[in-house]
């Protein structure tokens, strides 16, 4: 992605900078005063996700959205580095050097798992983490099926970044997709994933992300994140089943779940008041 080519219109853009912290040169925006809130988008996703929540959170928070590498507008210098433990590091280190070591972090799908993984790699532990639809299971249905192909195609081949996006790259395709994980978005939002499968920059770093991802060690240190934890679901997900959050919560010592009946795996996106009022009900109670 080009910020001047793709940036221009892009949402909350006048809260947008770029910082380079090794490996990585990053896409942040922040706004707002309070305590820290750090917001991670899912695979495949960016800052983009946050659209919507991301200004009404800021009238209470110090709110971080980021890039993940290579995907949205941060470029990725470190291909080795897009698995869980290699990001959650990265990211520990580029807030430290930021000084924005976060209060809470918000995830979404990978995001949550990256939200949990930072426990171990923060300088400091947040007080809250809060994931929608957390993708802590392997993936299943459409996604388990669709992402580890592409992982398999990149392995195979790789000009398939390019392939993958000219494939996924088109309207209909991107409104299917999204239809196909539970969720209704208005055109707007269409849109902008368009912008995002269609670049394959983006895609390439989303495969590299996928190939490398897993869940096995996190999963295993579930029942010893002790801090409070709240379980968006989004109950028509078809991406990440809703059963995922409701058997990591019985795992954690200090976790809730709360459903959202009626949204899918972006359940965010398609309401985002009713899902950042109920964040934010959390948050009065632990910050």
């Amino acid at each position: 992605m080009d910020w001047e080519r793709d940036g221009a219109d892009w949402p909350n853009r006048d809260h947008s900078r770029f910082v380079r912290h090794r490996p990585h040169l990053w896409h942040i925006q922040q706004a707002g005063q309070g305590p820290v809130v750090l917001l991670l988008h899912g695979t495949g996703g960016a800052s983009h996700s946050w659209r919507d929540v991301f200004p009404l959170l800021a009238r209470h928070y110090t709110v971080v959205a980021l890039d993940l590498p290579g995907q949205g507008f941060s470029k990725m210098g470190a291909r080795q580095r897009c698995g869980l433990d290699g990001m959650s590091q990265d990211i520990a280190a580029l807030l430290a050097g930021e000084n924005l070591l976060p209060d809470a972090i918000i995830g979404h799908s990978a995001g949550a798992a990256l939200a949990l993984r930072l426990v171990r790699d923060l300088a400091r532990p947040p007080k809250a983490i809060v994931g929608i639809n957390a993708a802590l299971e392997n993936f299943k249905g459409m996604a388990g099926f669709l992402f580890p192909m592409m992982a398999k195609m990149m392995a195979l081949n790789p000009l398939s970044a390019s392939e993958v996006s000219r494939w996924l790259g088109t309207a209909p395709n991107v409104s299917q997709l999204i239809g196909m994980i539970g969720s209704r978005l208005t055109p707007e939002g269409l849109a902008l994933y368009h912008r995002l499968v269609a670049d394959r920059h983006h895609t390439d770093a989303t495969l590299a992300m996928v190939s490398q991802w897993t869940l096995e060690g996190l999963s295993h240190d579930l029942p010893g994140i002790d801090i409070p934890t709240l379980l968006i679901v989004g109950d028509a997900d078809r991406a990440v089943a809703p059963e995922t959050s409701v058997k990591a919560a019985a795992r954690m010592p200090r976790a809730e779940v709360a459903h959202f009946p009626g949204l899918g795996h972006l359940a965010h996106e398609e309401a985002p008041v009713e899902v950042t009022a109920r964040i934010e009900a959390f948050l009065a109670d632990h910050l």
